[in-house]
Parts: C-alpha cells; structure tokens; sequence
C-alpha cells in the first residue's frame, strides 16, 4: 500500500461485502488491528462502519459489533434492514448502503487527502471517479483470490490503489475458527441483518 506519514486519512467500510470478502478467504476481522494498522499509515480522521440492522426482531446477531465499534474509534452508519420472503418462503434481509457511503465520502474528500474504500461493489466505480476530480487518492480494499472475485474489475481499474484483502490476512485478521474472548465484538457475526444484503447490488 502506497501511503504517506502525513495524509489525513478516512475509512469507509461497507459492512456486508467486507464480511462477505474475508468469510470466502476463511478468516475473520479483527477490528482493533484493523484501526490500528491505518494509525500507522497516515493521521486517521474517521473510520466509518456501514450496516443495515434488523430492528423489529428481539436480538440481531450484529449488535455487539456495532456497540463495540461505536466505543472503540469507529464512526457507525446504520439504518433498519427490511425484511422480504425469497422465492423458497425464507424470511431475508436487505439493507443497502450505497447512498450513505456515496455521501459520507463525497463530504470528507474536501478534507482528507486520501480515502480507503473496504468494497468490492463495482457501483462505487463512478464514486471514486468523483473524488478524484476533487484531487484526492482512493484506495480500494477487497479480493480477487476468492472464488468467485469479490472485487468489480472496473472499481480495481479506477481506484489510484487495490489491496487484495487477502495481502492483509496476517495484519488484520485471524481464522474463523480461533475463539479469543472477544469473538462476537472483533469479528462480523452470522449476516443477521445483513443477511443477503448484497443481492440488491
């Protein structure tokens, strides 16, 4: 990754298809190492986590996270998943984030230098085309080594960077297996809410 110690730096993680990225490489996300990786690289202004949750059921599956990372340097971003039946009569979720992000990275390029994309969605291909009018630098973060590629090849060709998600395995991440005693606040839980968010992409 191409980044300079002196860089104002925002994060924008789109949470259901970063999820869905580091499930197909077989690890899971530690959050903290995440947040602190980017410290490293340049002066982190905002980290933000996009999700949509279900607010109608008793528990969902993703709230410890997102309570978690609202304490713990994130900014979150979220709003109520509708519920839908697929075509098998099971009860789904949707919840896309795409105007939020749009939006939110829109209104930070006139303050930071450079901005770091967590999606593969090859909607965000004219968003990032945008900010770079503005003369900033993006950064896209996902993986073309899972089967099939979660990254859309026009948003690899847009962005100034791509970083393969599975480059960053061994910085910010850790096997799915492995229980540590935060499991359920430094990982993405089951997709709850989140459930087949990205069918709508």
């Amino acid at each position: 990754m191409t980044f300079y110690p002196t860089e104002r730096l925002a994060l924008f993680i789109d949470g259901a298809n970063f999820f869905s990225a580091a499930k197909a490489l077989g690890f899971d996300i530690d959050y903290r190492k995440l947040l602190d990786e980017f410290r490293k690289r340049g002066v982190l202004v905002r980290a933000y986590y996009y999700t949509a949750i279900a607010e109608n059921e008793e528990y969902s599956p993703i709230r410890p996270l997102v309570d978690w990372l609202d304490y713990n340097g994130f900014t979150l971003v979220t709003k109520p998943a509708r519920e839908f039946t697929d075509s098998q009569g099971r009860k789904r979720w949707r919840g896309d984030m795409d105007i939020e992000i749009a939006v939110d990275m829109l209104e930070m390029a006139a303050t930071v230098d450079h901005l770091v994309l967590f999606s593969g969605d090859g909607d965000f291909r004219a968003l990032v085309e945008a900010v770079q009018r503005k003369g900033r630098r993006v950064t896209v973060v996902s993986t073309m080594k899972s089967q099939p590629p979660m990254t859309s090849d026009d948003l690899r060709r847009q962005a100034d960077n791509f970083v393969d998600l599975a480059d960053l395995g061994n910085i910010i991440g850790r096997p799915q297996a492995s229980r540590n005693p935060l499991p359920r606040f430094v990982t993405e839980p089951a997709r709850g809410a989140e459930r087949d968010q990205d069918d709508e992409d």
